[in-house]
């Protein structure tokens, strides 16, 4: 069988981008049960409530939902257990001093296979205020009509 190559996304955590300022991010390794994996292969796994927390100078991937693999059996894996994050001792040290930080959180915003191995990009973020989120909005919604008005002045010069 030919070994897998690139990068295939299972899941990506939009609302993080909208709920936090995202200052740094880092590519982990996940240590996963085999029925995992093959669940993950099929596309299945949400992010949206997961972060990151320390606990004896490791980082750990909680919250983040992984479904039971239908054809699992009694070997099957629990759907929002506790996943080891596989980092360098100097990103583990690095991100959780600026996560020690107030206001500062590890949230994960992609989960992918890169070259066959499951990998998750974690993000150094802060909480936006309200204000920061209309904002965002707001910016995002002119930059939509700029874009609509100009590929309406282009197909008119046609």
């Amino acid at each position: 069988m030919p070994k897998e190559s690139g990068r295939k996304l299972v899941a990506s955590n939009k609302k993080a981008r909208h709920e936090y300022h995202i200052e740094d991010t880092v590519e982990a390794g996940l240590v996963l049960t085999g029925t995992e994996v093959k669940s993950l292969r099929q596309g299945r796994a949400s992010l949206v409530d997961g972060y990151a927390t320390s606990y004896g100078g490791e980082l750990y991937l909680e919250g983040v939902h992984i479904p039971e693999y239908t054809q699992g059996t009694w070997t099957n894996h629990s759907a929002r257990r506790r996943r080891k994050l596989l980092l360098h001792r100097h990103e583990i040290d690095k991100l959780v001093a600026k996560a020690e930080q107030a206001g500062h959180t590890i949230v994960p915003l992609a989960l992918y296979f890169k070259d066959g191995r499951a990998k998750v990009e974690i993000a150094l973020a802060k909480g936006k205020k309200i204000h920061d989120k209309r904002q965002t909005l707001r910016e995002r919604q002119d930059r939509r009509e700029a874009e609509r008005a100009m590929s309406a002045h282009v197909k008119r010069q046609r």
